[in-house]
């Protein structure tokens, strides 16, 4: 069966420059401190908690990494309705901006996995693959 009426538009998240440019300097600095500072300094910036999340992640802290994915998740959602997102539809990862929210998604879903929350887990996965399989796809064996 074919469906006949057309996918709604693909949400573009604004770019956000100056909370763009802390974390390329957090970066830099490469702690947990300043990264926690990016967080607390724009705390809607999901690409913070993104980067917050896979770090601890990657660290073995498997708490924290959900906690702070899921904080960026619902700043990322919370951004998209602004946007216009209607609760489905493209979130494309080509667009540097939506990328914050989707490493929340494949973040919390790698999290929920590892501390037995398995439908959690396949829901986020499958929610990043609707909003842009190519976002699994870049993300697929890391975190960050």
């Amino acid at each position: 069966m074919q469906n006949l009426l057309p996918e709604p538009p693909a949400t573009l998240l604004p770019a956000h420059e100056e909370a763009d440019a802390a974390l390329a300097a957090a970066v830099g600095q490469g702690t947990d401190e300043a990264y926690a500072e990016v967080a607390a300094r724009f705390p809607t910036h999901s690409a913070a908690w993104a980067a917050l999340a896979a770090r601890a992640f990657d660290a073995g802290q498997v708490v924290p990494a959900y906690a702070y994915a899921r904080t960026g998740y619902h700043r990322g959602l919370d951004q998209l309705r602004r946007s216009g997102w209607k609760g489905h539809g493209p979130v494309p990862w080509s667009h540097a901006p939506n990328r914050g929210f989707l490493r929340c998604l494949y973040v919390l879903s790698r999290a929920a996995g590892e501390i037995g929350e398995a439908d959690e887990a396949a829901r986020c996965a499958q929610f990043l693959r609707d909003c842009d399989p190519a976002a699994g796809d870049a993300l697929a064996g890391t975190v960050s």
